[in-house]
């Protein structure tokens, strides 16, 4: 059963993304272009998004940073009510509680859920008065339990899945859409970084791919490589005292 409006025809529809200059964003935004949607694309790297502009006639950026609110709020008035808006901005650096970092958990934080606060300050508004609109927040499966060396990244991710979720049940009953994402490993400057096998890691395209299927199928959970994401849904029925033991031994 399709718990979103499905979105389908992009002809004449305008997709926001922030956080579009590389990775599952700039993937995204290739998609959705190649549908037919006029897109929008955000994010601090300014030559990244012109050089998107430049390859995909039609499109637009707006360079801006999720932290300064008052950048968000004159994008959104500038925009108007957007078809579809996406908040894929993202940050991780691996971190364990035998190296803690306070100014690193406060930036993952910042990043990956109070920068999505911002926007809805921005387009909320707008979006309600207009009684249409989709909003998209692109979590982690690092957000499901508890994972090694993502003391951080994790309760980050958490949060976001959670505030969807709390989106939905108020935002539903008044005609707007509301979408978790919810990716496994994919190959992006991101996970570059990590020292360790990834298990069904894809491309930013495929992940592209899966989250306008999942539009277009009105999910409100789009979770993606299935063959790793169903494993780790799986691992969060575990009771505590299985699966701790369980995640241990597969770090050593």
């Amino acid at each position: 059963m399709a718990l979103n409006p499905r979105l389908r025809d992009w002809q004449g529809k305008t997709a926001w993304l922030i956080g579009a200059s590389t990775g599952i964003g700039a993937a995204t935004a290739h998609g959705l272009h190649g549908a037919g949607a006029r897109v929008v694309v955000s994010a601090r790297q300014a030559a990244l998004l012109d050089a998107f502009v430049a390859a995909h006639p039609g499109s637009r950026a707006l360079p801006l940073d999720v932290m300064d609110l008052p950048a968000l709020h004159a994008a959104a008035a500038d925009l108007g009510p957007v078809d579809l808006c996406v908040y894929c901005a993202g940050y991780y650096r691996p971190m364990s509680a035998l190296q803690f970092d306070l100014a690193e958990a406060r930036r993952h934080l910042d990043i990956n859920f109070q920068g999505a606060l911002n926007l809805l300050d921005a387009v909320l508004p707008g979006q309600l008065a207009a009684g249409r609109g989709h909003l998209s927040l692109v979590s982690s499966v690092a957000g499901y339990r508890g994972l090694p060396k993502a003391l951080a990244y994790g309760p980050s991710k958490a949060a976001l899945t959670h505030l969807a979720e709390a989106l939905y049940l108020d935002l539903h009953p008044q005609g707007l859409g509301v979408s978790v994402i919810h990716p496994g490993f994919v190959k992006t400057p991101m996970t570059a970084q990590n020292d360790f096998h990834m298990p069904a890691a894809i491309a930013p395209e495929e992940a592209a791919r899966a989250m306008l299927a999942g539009w277009a199928a009105g999910d409100f959970e789009i979770h993606f490589p299935k063959r790793f994401t169903r494993f780790m849904k799986a691992l969060r029925q575990l009771p505590n005292r299985l699966y701790f033991p369980l995640v241990s031994k597969a770090n050593r």
